[in-house]
């Protein structure tokens, strides 16, 4: 038979089990501490770069990134379809203001050329035989009306007479009849070749202003093959560094096909590209600071492109010192275009990750010890300041190390 549990031994075992899951839970706690402070994240003093917080000015800019190139690169092309015969000059090589480059094949151009002169010498030839022919015909119709002039002249003499004749009765009406009607007859002769005259007279004016026109068109199409031809013989057109230039003697070059290039290395300029949001603040004349390498060379923008491409605007500087020894074609160069000056503001030095106006996670000292991950607003920035906007006070120091292998850690202890 069952026998009841008495209330105060059901009481003790309660309180033993209490007292168990009571030191478990201080054991876990107590051991949570212990490992916490065993394991928390800490770095190396000497391992880190602070830098203060100040006020002072800042001299903004927007950032672009470009390339450095000759400031002017010329290319030549071939003015016609030839070959190549021989080559003078070789990449690298200095060259003066009218120095062959290349030599085509010029002998079919020219013969063409000299066939062209032919014609046109024929075709002038040509003009002064229709001149002549014009004068002939023209003097022949205008003899013809002087001689027509002279007969209506007598026969209105011969006229005026016989009419005299027969108001005094001694003559005929039938006479009188004969007569008018041969001066009638004679003034339209007259006229009719006076007609014939001018409409001779002006075709023969346009006979020969077609061929002038002819002849004015032949001459312009041989000043072009003259022309060409002289651009055919490849040379400078101005003291430069050759660039390139096909070397591949006896090989075909179209026309329009590129034959060589030549630049000026002893000065250059900066192709640049921006993202097309600080379109507002890129501006022609604007002062710009190029980095190349670890050197600045301070310019300004020369021009900039109207349209935006891909996102980005195209612009060029023109540097104060183009002829700096650390220049070369195809450097790569960063690029701060100023914006404007912004006094007594709460700034710090240029930090390497720093890509624009935006609010930033940084690593603050806080005089105990430890560094704290703050939310920081930084706005427009120069080469050697960004503007702090909110989040940071002059004496303030920041970490401007990568602190990335620490991920969002709220506080790193200071060893």
């Amino acid at each position: 038979m069952d026998r009841e549990i008495p209330k105060s031994q059901l009481k003790k075992a309660r309180i033993k089990r209490l007292a168990i899951y009571g030191g478990i839970a201080l054991a876990t706690v107590t051991a949570g501490i212990i490992i916490s402070k065993l394991t928390r994240t800490s770095v190396s003093l000497d391992k880190l770069t602070l830098v203060s917080v100040d006020r002072g000015d800042v001299n903004t800019s927007v950032t672009g990134y470009g390339s450095v190139e000759p400031a002017f690169e010329e290319i030549i092309s071939s003015p016609l379809t030839t070959r190549i015969i021989e080559v003078y000059h070789r990449p690298g090589d200095i060259v003066d203001a009218g120095t062959p480059l290349l030599l085509l094949d010029l002998e079919t151009a020219r013969n063409e050329y000299n066939k062209q002169l032919d014609r046109l010498a024929m075709m002038r030839l040509q003009l002064d035989q229709l001149r002549a022919a014009n004068a002939t015909r023209l003097g022949d119709l205008k003899m013809q009306i002087k001689v027509a002039d002279m007969k209506l002249n007598r026969q209105r003499v011969e006229l005026a007479n016989e009419r005299y004749l027969d108001s005094i009765g001694s003559g005929t009406t039938d006479r009188v009849r004969e007569v008018e009607f041969a001066y009638r007859s004679g003034l339209l002769e007259y006229q009719q070749l006076e007609q014939q005259l001018a409409n001779e007279t002006r075709a023969a004016e346009a006979d020969i202003e077609l061929k002038r026109l002819e002849i004015e068109i032949m001459d312009k199409e041989l000043s072009e093959a003259s022309r060409t031809l002289d651009m055919a013989e490849i040379r400078a057109p101005r003291r430069a560094t050759v660039s390139s230039v096909v070397d591949r003697i006896g090989s075909q070059v179209a026309q329009g096909e590129q034959v060589a290039v030549i630049a000026d290395l002893g000065h250059y300029k900066v192709e640049g590209e921006m993202a097309d949001s600080h379109a507002a603040q890129l501006r022609t004349g604007n002062r710009a600071t190029v980095k190349v390498g670890k050197e600045y060379i301070e310019g300004h923008v020369a021009s900039v492109s109207p349209t935006s491409k891909n996102g980005s605007l195209s612009f060029t500087v023109a540097l104060d010192c183009d002829s700096a020894a650390v220049l070369r074609p195809g450097l790569k160069a960063d690029i701060h275009v100023s914006s404007g000056l912004k006094e007594d503001v709460v700034r710090i030095p240029n930090i390497r990750f720093y890509t624009g106006p935006r609010a930033y996670d940084l690593y603050v000292a806080d005089g105990a010890g430890e560094l704290k991950l703050r939310r920081v607003d930084l706005g427009y920035a120069g080469p050697d300041y960004i503007e702090v906007l909110n989040g940071l006070n002059p004496g303030d120091r920041i970490v401007v190390n990568d602190m990335g292998r620490f991920g969002n850690t709220a506080s790193i202890k200071i060893k």
